[in-house]
């Protein structure tokens, strides 16, 4: 089978009454030649791998004479003894000229020996040719070069070895490369087109089945797009609806807007159905918008005796003109008989449709161009020629974007802002471990205490958990026991230090439980920037090296992290302050806020909700007398408060036990708030913020980019996943195609 070249989204070819002058006139205007060249330099881009260009194919079964209708057209001879012309296209580029005929023979090479989209080539294939009885034997050689890939191209050119090649000796059955045939000269048409192999019914013994589909997926992919006009071969000795050709024709244009029928070999019709194939030439039978055509030309035996393109046009010319019934066909039909006639014809239909097309291929392309480099863009950065210096930079940016994440930045999902939580939480753990010391005796009908005023502005008392309660009589009866040779009035220390250690015990959970919280927002953290920076570095492998390379980093910090918070509950084991003015200041007021709560008389629950008067309002007579009594102990040189006023009260008996329960509280303000600074600071500074150290070293080292193998080990990291390599190849080539089709489009149109 074969292609000229054409286009449009249907292709309406008008009316075959309304000829025109066709492209094969001499006088063909400058611009009009400039078009057709034009196509024929874009499909040399090989761009009509992504854009539906202007085209005519040339189909037909096997045996349809569809050879001669091209040697009749071009005015070469095409191989015929060894079947190669069959097996892959072959470009005709028809040119008028003034110069002497030549025929310069190409190879079109668009794929690889695998078969798979490569770079667009066009090879020359020898030296211009100016005889034309020297095409057939170089196209024989061009076919046996594109069916052999893995071999020279120039090799079939002078090796007398390759001469004797049969088709089944080919590496290919066939191939969608193709033979490129330049010919130009005074008698040439201007006209383009592309040989397609016929399709096949059947194989032979020495044929392979596939090649069937093979042939027909070949012709079907030219023929399938809309600007494609079809010009279909259908010979008369055979019957039509067994030729397979028109079937497939009319599959991808059923209503035959875009065929242009040809009937061939019309003097081997068996006597009597003549007529019958005269209903095609008349339009009646498988009615066409473009008409059937018919044409003669030499037989086997006439070619092999030697004929001139011209002797062969003079024939079928007196074929049609004296042979019975075509010499008697009417009038208007005469213009559908005749080479000459189909070759004006067509001429014609691809001037028009490249004059209809061309606005169409600018905004086409253009489009595709920019959808094509969108598509680019999306792909991951190309690897770097430098895979050292490639792969140290993206580590030295995910180095300096952890440092400023453990630095802190000021965005809601900071990594300082996502540990905040938890050390509140933190430290409101530590702060409900407070005992809970009861003032009176556990069999008290009193319930609740008043609120500690003292501790108002430090934090909210009475949003804090309570632990359990620990009643004044329980508290002295454990310093009684623990009594030794101590004198009568004093009671040992381990007493507190008991009670201290009950509250000291419980900040291991809540510190396991920040620590915890810290390593995992860490890892989380860690993990995405490392998934940012190496994501789309290579095939995934520098991924999840990268990923454990800084896990086991971060593993060997929080390891130092634990031995420091575990240090610090060490400390706490011993209980010591050197805060002295800050434990007494709270030891005092916890005393008296003690003594207050035993006292059950008006006194002191008066003083407890004592309020200084106003200037203007007298208040009552309690309110003056404090008043006037912390007065005088202010003139005294005593300064006083109101919440001092409760030690004044009678001595207690269970003073012991109030200034034990004092004691212990008032440390517990002292090492909680210690603890609770402590342990989050000695977390950022040995986990947080030393996850940085080290970490450059730890990566470079672990990926071994400092070693003699480095260049290699890069190389590899580097390395693209096949899928995005593979799709990266095609894209670069199609845009490359779609470049040199701009660049041809511009010269149009200076």
């Amino acid at each position: 089978m074969s292609s000229f070249s054409v286009s449009s989204s249907e292709v309406d070819l008008g009316p075959p009454e309304d000829y025109g002058i066709g492209l094969s006139d001499v006088n063909l205007s400058l611009h009009r030649r400039k078009m057709l060249d034009l196509i024929n330099r874009l499909h040399t881009t090989g761009v009509q791998m992504d854009m539906d260009l202007p085209m005519i194919a040339v189909i037909g079964s096997q045996s349809a004479g569809k050879s001669s209708l091209i040697e009749s057209i071009s005015g070469i001879t095409l191989p015929r003894s060894a079947g190669t012309c069959t097996r892959c296209p072959t470009e005709c580029k028809l040119s008028h000229s003034e110069a002497a005929w030549k025929c310069i023979v190409k190879l079109h090479i668009i794929t690889d020996a695998a078969g798979q989209p490569c770079d667009v080539k066009n090879i020359a294939f020898g030296s211009p040719i100016t005889d034309k009885a020297d095409v057939e034997d170089r196209i024989r050689r061009a076919q046996r070069a594109i069916l052999n890939p893995n071999i020279k191209s120039d090799n079939f050119l002078y090796d007398s070895e390759l001469d004797d090649q049969s088709p089944e000796e080919a590496e290919l059955s066939f191939s969608r490369n193709s033979v490129s045939l330049e010919i130009s000269g005074k008698d040439v048409a201007d006209l383009s087109f592309v040989d397609l192999p016929g399709l096949i019914a059947s194989v032979g013994s020495t044929g392979k089945a596939r090649d069937i589909d093979l042939v027909k997926s070949l012709v079907s992919s030219y023929i399938k797009k809309p600007s494609c006009v079809i010009l279909l071969t259908v010979a008369c000795e055979t019957d039509f609806e067994n030729q397979g050709a028109h079937h497939l024709a009319k599959q991808y244009d059923p209503e035959g807007k875009r065929i242009v029928g040809v009937l061939t070999k019309p003097d081997r019709i068996p006597a009597g159905e003549e007529a019958r194939w005269l209903r095609f030439i008349r339009n009646e039978q498988e009615p066409l918008m473009n008409h059937w055509y018919c044409v003669k030309q030499p037989g086997s035996q006439t070619l092999q005796n030697g004929i001139s393109w011209a002797e062969a046009r003079s024939q079928e010319n007196d074929f049609f003109a004296s042979t019975q019934p075509w010499s008697t066909v009417e009038p208007q039909y005469q213009k559908f008989m005749r080479t000459t006639n189909l070759t004006e014809r067509l001429s014609t239909i691809l001037s028009e449709l490249i004059s209809k097309r061309l606005p169409e291929i600018h905004n086409e392309l253009y489009n595709i161009l920019r959808k094509t480099q969108e598509e680019m863009n999306e792909l991951p950065k190309a690897p770097s020629s430098d895979a050292v210096g490639e792969v140290w930079h993206v580590v030295g940016e995910f180095i300096s974007q952890l440092s400023k994440r453990l630095e802190g930045t000021s965005d809601e999902g900071g990594l300082l802002q996502k540990i905040r939580p938890y050390q509140d939480e933190f430290k409101c753990a530590i702060r409900a471990t407070a005992p809970n010391f009861v003032p009176w005796k556990q069999d008290s009908q009193r319930q609740d205490m008043p609120d500690a005023e003292f501790l108002a502005n430090e934090e909210d008392e009475q949003s804090m958990p309570k632990t359990n309660k620990i009643y004044v009589d329980t508290v002295l009866d454990h310093a009684k026991r623990a009594r030794t040779r101590e004198l009568p009035d004093n009671y040992p220390f381990v007493v507190q230090k008991e009670y201290i250690q009950e509250f000291t015990e419980k900040w291991a959970s809540p510190s396991k439980f920040l620590f915890d919280q810290v390593y995992d927002v860490l890892k989380e953290d860690l993990s995405a920037l490392v998934q940012e920076h190496f994501e789309k570095m290579g095939r995934g492998g520098t991924l999840h090296s990268v990923l454990m390379i800084v896990h086991e980093h971060l593993d060997a910090v929080t390891e130092r992290a634990k031995e420091k918070v575990d240090w610090l509950l060490e400390l706490e084991k011993a209980p010591t302050t050197l805060n002295v003015h800050y434990y007494s200041d709270y030891r005092e007021k916890f005393l008296a806020y003690y003594k207050g709560c035993r006292d059950e008389g008006e006194l002191t629950k008066k003083l407890q909700n004592y309020r200084a008067p106003h200037t203007h309002q007298p208040g009552s007579t309690f309110q003056q007398g404090v008043f006037k009594a912390l007065a005088g102990l202010n003139e005294a040189g005593i300064v006083a408060l109101p919440n001092d006023l409760p030690k004044l009260l009678p001595v207690d008996p269970m003073e012991p036990a109030l200034a034990i329960m004092a004691g212990v509280r008032a440390y517990f303000q002292v090492a909680y708030k210690r603890f609770s600074d402590m342990v989050p600071l000695a977390i950022d500074h040995e986990m947080v913020r030393g996850l940085e150290k080290g970490m450059e070293y730890a990566v470079r080292d672990g990926l071994n980019l400092t070693g003699p193998d480095a260049q290699s080990r890069c190389q590899m990291m580097v390395q693209e996943p096949s899928t995005v390599a593979s799709r990266r190849t095609d894209l670069q080539k199609k845009l490359a195609r779609l470049h040199a089709a701009s660049l041809e489009l511009r010269k149009l149109l200076v």
